[in-house]
Parts: C-alpha cells; structure tokens; sequence
C-alpha cells in the first residue's frame, strides 16, 4: 500500500493545480484539506477549485456543510479517514490537498476522543473576544503557554476553540495533543510535501487572485450569504473569515471599496505567513521552493518523494 500523499502549503501557492497534474499520474482523487471550503455557498471566497480547475478529478470534502454548522478538528479527521477508505476501495489513490494546520495535525497526531463543542461556551467567549482579545490570548498563555505561542492574535476561530477545548474538559489543547499522539497517524501514512514559494511573487498571487475572486462575484456572494443568514435565523460562523469579514463591513458603509481589498490582501498575505510558520513546525518529508520551477519539475520532485518514503518505510 503506498503511503497517503498530503500537499500542504500556503493560501494561493497553487496546491490544487499541482495535486491534480499528480492525481492524473496515480489514478487519484482529492480530499480537501481547509476549514472554509468545506462551506456551501462559499465558493469564491474560499478559492473552491471551478470544474475547470478540477481537471476532471473527483474532489472530496468540499461544499458539503451549512456555513451555520460548526466543525472540529477531530470531526473532519474522522471525514477524512472515511473517505480515504471510499477511494481505496475503489482502487483510487487518495491525495490529501490544503492549507489548514490544525486539521493536519489533527489527521498525524490526533486529536482529543470525543472533540466536542458547546455552542453556549464559544458564544460567551466570542463576546469576550470582541471586547478584548488581548485578555483571551494572556488567558490561554498562561494555562498553556506552548499552545498560546502558535496562536496569533487575530485568529478568532482558533482561540476561542482552544479556551472552549479547556473549559469543556478541563485539559489544554497540548495536553490533548499528547494524550492522542499518533493516535490517527497508526491509520494514516502519510508522506508531506510543503510546498513554498519566493515572499514577493507569492505576495503577489495574492493580490491577482484577490481582484480575480472581487472580478467573479466575491460581494454578491456574500449578499446572498447574509440574506439566507437573516432567513434562516441561524449564525452562519463561516461568514466570519478573512474577507469576508471586509466584504461586510464594505456592504454596511463602514469601508471603501479600495479600503476592503487592501484589507483582505493584507490579511491574507498574513495568513499565508502564519501557515508557512506552522508547517515548518510540522513533520514533513520534504519542502519544495516552487518559485522557479515549472508544473512538470514540481510533479516530479513530488512524485520522487513519494517513491522515496515508499522505500524507507518498507
């Protein structure tokens, strides 16, 4: 059984392009790996790959919940392990593709069993948050300060899950960490390619593809979202992500136009750092600079890791 490949790397890199000139070699499928695409609706903020894009290759996990309904770490590794299953046992080869850390770590380390949530505890935390999220940040550091240090500020959804983590169990994320550690990785072998790209042209990826997803209707997309949210009389929680944060703030007459992308480019370009920060903290069998080298030469290079992890783990 060849070991599972996972492409990981930052927002706008150019994972989904690569993943499917790899599929195409290996019979493969792809498993998404993000925590926005997962979303309904949400298809051009999120970068979902267009049937174009797809190439003809059968994506998994994309699309497939309500931007109401909240999910774990924990929750969509258990996702992926059944679809890697569905795919195996269609005589496919599984190709995990994205840039959400955590639910990486969550797919090698494991996370806590019974990874819960309580919507009242995330909502009291949420309200803090707004109020001071400095105060939140210097509550995790000091009842886990490894945890606290990976955890930037800005990040809502990630704080507050970690103090929700705490208070429903009474144990720190790390805590957590260790107790699963290797829990999923016995099931999963996987063999992690990172793939990196040169600041300045990654930078401006970002920039071309934000005015690209404005161009094919980013805003009315995010009309449509906050119309079904006061509708349905639910929180769509999946509104609350980069951009389209901006777009809203845009729509409400708090932001210029101008103003709104200059936002969301800067806030992207961050995360793409913050990305890059947690992979290289991660396990991974190797780390591709792509910025200079063409889709055939990346394929490659990924295709002779691969083989490579083959042999040292028989």
């Amino acid at each position: 059984m060849k070991n599972i490949l996972a492409i990981v790397g930052p927002t706008a890199v150019g994972k989904t392009s690569i993943a499917v000139a790899i599929a195409k070699e290996l019979n493969g499928e792809i498993i998404g790996l993000d925590s926005r695409q997962v979303y309904k609706g949400m298809s051009i903020g999120t970068a979902q790959p267009t049937e174009e894009e797809m190439g003809g290759i059968c994506h998994h996990l994309m699309g497939f919940l309500e931007p109401s309904d909240p999910i774990s770490a924990g929750e969509y590794a258990k996702l992926v392990k059944t679809k890697v299953k569905e795919i195996q046992s269609h005589e496919k080869y599984p190709i995990i593709c994205g840039g959400a850390g955590l639910y990486y770590r969550a797919l090698t380390k494991g996370i806590f069993e019974g990874s819960i949530s309580d919507l009242s505890t995330r909502e009291r935390l949420e309200k803090k948050y707004n109020k001071n999220p400095e105060a939140l940040l210097h509550k995790l550091i000091s009842i886990d300060s490894k945890y606290g240090e990976i955890v930037h500020i800005n990040n809502k959804k990630r704080l507050v899950r970690a103090l929700e983590i705490y208070e429903i169990t009474g144990k720190t994320p790390s805590e957590h960490y260790k107790l699963q550690e290797n829990n999923l990785g016995k099931t999963l072998r996987l063999c992690t390619d990172l793939l990196i790209m040169d600041r300045g042209i990654l930078n401006e990826k970002i920039e071309k593809r934000t005015e690209e997803m404005l161009a094919s209707g980013w805003i009315d997309e995010v009309k449509l979202l906050v119309h079904k949210q006061a509708e349905s009389g639910k929180l769509y929680i999946a509104l609350d992500s980069i951009g389209y944060r901006e777009i809203q703030a845009f729509l409400n007459g708090k932001m210029s136009f101008d103003k709104m992308k200059e936002e969301i480019i800067i806030k992207t370009r961050q995360y793409s750092r913050r990305q890059i920060q947690w992979f290289r903290k991660e396990k991974v069998d190797i780390t591709i600079d792509i910025s200079q080298l063409d889709r055939d030469q990346i394929t490659q290079n990924i295709l002779n890791s691969l083989h490579e992890s083959e042999d040292i783990s028989h």
